[in-house]
């Protein structure tokens, strides 16, 4: 049974591209299994252009698409009620078209006062939706499911740990403490040889603490070879049947992520499995 969330918000945006969308479907069946509330929030982006730079014709282009997201995602939002209606799920229902500083920032404050946030995952770093993530993952200091397109329902009978030892790790694990509860198993992986994890603490003194919380909880420590983290992160939950990660999310500056990428952005962009990332 899960208890311990008694909040949960989902932000859907809508810039008018028809993308997929399984975040909702996820964290409705998440709020349904842990008996929470749930916050909607179907965003809408604005754009705009200085009248400086475009003539009375364009502006009113864009007025006319402003318009079509704002519809769409109010289509969205009357949907979500509607399903969470169906879904016995007590819900708050909001749709706001706003430009992306304003957008960003709502989202965080909104996270900021959720037990958990659930958002679509977006493997491109270049997108909108990529900014939103890194805002509410980073500045929020709440934890965050990414749901891929193929998710749309919540599943965390097996979960994986991805341990290093580190602060945001262990940020992550007590941020997923009622959902480890809930699980049928949970099995924490370390990786070597790509960090080194002497100075740190090993997977197998974080299992006596889970344990004392009831979770049935086995360690494996596997080495990169010639993957990366990530890679071997990926492999190992999809052999056992994980239906979430949790992970510690951590960021460099760009010119190093750029230049040598890193677990968090290898995870972001590509990860066929629900992620729980906490910084």
């Amino acid at each position: 049974m899960l208890t311990g969330i008694k909040s949960v918000f989902v932000a859907i945006t809508e810039e008018g591209r028809h993308e997929p969308n399984a975040a909702l479907g996820y964290a409705l069946s998440l709020a349904k299994a842990a008996n929470a509330h749930l916050t909607l929030e179907a965003a809408a982006a604005r754009y705009a252009i200085p009248y400086s730079l475009i003539d009375d014709f364009g502006q009113a282009l864009i007025s006319s698409e402003n318009r079509r997201i704002a519809e769409l995602a109010e289509a969205v939002a009357s949907a979500a009620r509607s399903e969470a209606d169906f879904a016995g799920v007590v819900a708050t229902v909001e749709s706001e078209q706003a430009h992306f500083g304003e957008m960003r920032d709502r989202l965080v404050s909104r996270a900021r006062v959720a037990d958990i946030t659930v958002l679509d995952s977006e493997p491109s770093a270049a997108e909108i939706d990529r900014g939103l993530i890194e805002a509410v993952l980073f500045d929020s200091g709440r934890p965050v499911i990414l749901v891929p397109p193929n998710r749309a329902s919540f599943d965390a009978r097996h979960v994986l740990i991805a341990w290093d030892g580190g602060a945001c790790a262990a940020r992550a694990v007590a941020d997923a403490l009622p959902i480890l509860r809930a699980a049928e198993t949970v099995e924490i992986l370390s990786v070597s040889g790509e960090k080194d994890l002497a100075s740190t603490v090993p997977g197998a003194d974080l299992a006596p603490h889970l344990a004392r919380h009831g979770i049935k909880v086995t360690v494996n420590l596997e080495g990169v070879g010639a993957r990366n983290v990530a890679e071997v992160i990926r492999s190992h939950a999809a052999g056992i049947g994980a239906g979430l990660i949790v992970a510690g999310a951590y960021r460099h500056s760009r010119l190093r992520e750029f230049l040598l990428g890193g677990v968090t952005q290898s995870l972001l962009k590509e990860c066929s499995l629900p992620l729980l990332l906490s910084h």
